[in-house]
């Protein structure tokens, strides 16, 4: 049998299957909301006919599949070998590289993983302000179609002395209790601090997974939730513009998790595996934002020595336009003060080349109505990315 003739009865069966019955729709509307299931449906861990392909044929396909699958929606095929059964997904598991290695998303874990060292991965950000909802999608800009890639979404929540940017997996499901729930963004009184959370611990410290458990009783679904995890992975500072100067917002990232030495040739960052939290594991404490103005010299933006700091880059005044230009390679076209460009701040004596310094990390700007572009590199993942660009949309009067 052909390639092509293998993929196609595959398919078939996939069809097949949910006309026996079995529950997918649930799993078929989750997979159009997010980039994939961290958890295959029970309904399709079926050792059929396919369970049984020799394991060198198995990976030959697998690998066929994703190398011809680049793009999504298209890229749906390889979460569908994923989900054929056991055996499948191991192997598929195997074969779809992380972002720094192929540049590509596929599971839900790669928007915790850094991105590719050389080419960015683009995306936009689209801002429904009635609802305080904010969408990352995978893409240069929208589609006309409007079945762009959703990744991630966040909803602002504004409290008496705060404002938290809670992070899904899907664009309606908002709870901490919630399997979708990955981290959260909150900022400080003033809006001029803000801290990013992560429900999972930077690298591999967590213990084996555990998924959540539900049954019935009478009539209503009874759920265990896993306890919300918020570790603190990086802090995003603003510089407060007492004398009302012209230009752009200041600010400051340091990323508690990633070290300094990953911007080096041979440098590494932490890449997080398909993980979840232990149900015994303590819930961590969240660590107090302090309502003081923050400086940028401040013993909150030091931090570890040792940990990543990002800068925005200094825009240049320009005669003719009378504006502060920076060059976005045409990924931004309205002027706003929320566009900014990161690269890293280093110290001469580290002995970092001056290329990598002047190499832009993370760059977000609008280009339209509610729409704005994010675009990452190594060694950012799209979740601190987002995470970061989240700040720029909280009300600042006193750093503007």
């Amino acid at each position: 049998m052909s390639f092509k003739g293998i993929m196609k009865e595959i398919k078939d069966g996939f069809g097949s299957i949910s006309m026996q019955g079995i529950e997918t729709k649930h799993w078929r509307s989750r997979a159009r909301t997010f980039i994939a299931p961290d958890m295959a449906p029970s309904g399709l861990i079926e050792q059929g006919k396919w369970a049984n392909l020799p394991p060198e044929l198995l990976l030959d396909i697998i690998r066929r599949v994703e190398e011809s699958e680049t793009d999504w929606p298209a890229r749906t095929v390889v979460v569908f070998c994923a989900s054929v059964c056991r055996s499948w997904r191991n192997a598929t598991k195997e074969i779809v590289r992380t972002p720094e290695e192929c540049g590509r998303l596929t599971f839900p874990i790669s928007l915790k993983q850094p991105g590719p060292r050389d080419s960015p991965i683009q995306c936009f950000i689209k801002r429904d302000m009635s609802k305080s909802t904010y969408r990352l999608y995978y893409g240069l800009t929208p589609s006309e179609a409007g079945n762009d890639k959703l990744l991630l979404a966040a909803k602002r929540i504004r409290r008496a002395t705060s404002t938290d940017f809670i992070i899904s997996l899907v664009a309606d499901e908002f709870s901490r209790a919630s399997n979708t729930y990955i981290g959260k963004l909150r900022s400080n009184f003033l809006g001029t601090k803000f801290t990013i959370f992560d429900r999972q611990a930077p690298g591999n410290a967590i213990g084996s997974h555990t998924s959540q458990q539900s049954w019935r009783f009478n009539l209503k679904q009874v759920s265990l939730k896993l306890p919300s995890y918020n570790c603190n992975v990086a802090t995003v500072s603003y510089e407060l513009n007492v004398l009302r100067t012209r230009g752009p917002r200041r600010m400051h990232c340091v990323m508690h998790s990633i070290p300094l030495s990953s911007i080096q040739v041979e440098g590494t960052a932490s890449t997080p595996i398909n993980k979840q939290p232990s149900s015994s594991a303590p819930k961590a404490k969240e660590p107090i934002v302090p309502f003081s103005s923050p400086n940028l010299q401040s013993s909150s933006m030091v931090g570890n020595p040792e940990s990543l700091v990002l800068k925005n880059k200094a825009p240049r005044w320009h005669e003719q336009l009378q504006c502060w230009c920076l060059n976005f390679k045409g990924r931004v076209t309205v002027a706003s003060v929320k566009n900014f460009q990161l690269v890293a701040a280093v110290d001469p004596s580290f002995g970092i080349p001056y290329t990598e310094q002047e190499k832009v990390i993370l760059q977000f700007g609008k280009i339209g109505k509610d729409i704005f572009t994010m675009d990452y590199h190594y060694p950012l993942s799209a979740f601190q990315a987002f995470s970061i660009c989240l700040s720029s949309f909280d009300t600042k009067p006193a750093c503007e």
